[in-house]
């Protein structure tokens, strides 16, 4: 192990002058991920027999499946990434993730756009910026106090599956989570935001700013589909 840390020191042991390069890589990837996801995403909704798929795995089990599919497939792009200092690699799990994003949000973006009817884009823009501003904020916290969030791992792990629990149970009890689901679920993402931040200081090698951005745009996307789900029930 200290092998391993000699070899691939954490960016929180480099100099000054590194750490910002790295805090530049990474967060330049991160916005370049978002730009691909909504590229992507503008793509996937020129193709309507994959918009009609997308909406037909949204009714019971259906949604189950859908679920650990793109969980299967996100954690493991998370892991490729994290375990590997190949940039291929990396680039390939960014990737990865950010189009198993962009399909998973089809049905909740026209879900809301329905929903909304001409404010669709309206609420889009909206849930875009709330999410922008609180990811900016809570970066902000963790880069300036430089304090390690890594304690949250675990209260996180808990309440992912506490979450998960309840919307198997809301699939197959047909159940609306309701509103304060999705807010206990911002929260969530929140903490989520804080200890990836935090990650990319204590965690990640001088080489991983890739794979740093995935962890930051999983957690972004997370604050933003339950930002967007909030502002869809409106």
């Amino acid at each position: 192990m200290e092998q391993i840390q000699s070899q691939y020191p954490t960016v929180g042991s480099l100099t000054n002058d590194k750490r910002v390069a790295f805090y530049r890589k990474t967060y330049t990837h991160l916005a370049l991920a978002v730009l691909l996801f909504i590229l992507v995403e503008m793509i996937f909704f020129q193709i309507p027999a994959l918009l009609e798929f997308a909406l037909s795995l949204t009714q019971g089990w259906l949604w189950l499946l859908m679920l650990g599919g793109f969980m299967l497939v996100t954690n493991y792009a998370e892991k490729m990434a994290l375990n590997s200092h190949d940039m291929n690699k990396q680039y390939l799990a960014l990737l990865i993730y950010v189009v198993a994003e962009a399909f998973i949000f089809i049905p909740l973006i026209l879900m809301g756009m329905m929903y909304a009817g001409d404010g669709g884009l309206e609420i889009l823009n909206q849930a875009a910026v709330i999410t922008l501003s609180l990811f900016v904020g809570l970066s902000a916290v963790v880069l300036l106090s430089k304090k390690d969030f890594s304690f949250l791992r675990s209260i996180l792990t808990i309440g992912f599956f506490i979450a998960l629990g309840l919307i198997v149970t809301g699939v197959l009890f047909g159940f609306d989570l309701g509103l304060w689901f999705s807010v206990g679920m911002v929260v969530l993402a929140a903490g989520a935001i804080l200890y990836q931040t935090s990650n990319m200081v204590h965690k990640y090698s001088e080489d991983q700013y890739v794979a740093a951005s995935l962890g930051l745009f999983a957690s972004l996307m997370l604050l933003f589909w339950y930002i967007l789900s909030i502002l869809s029930r409106e």
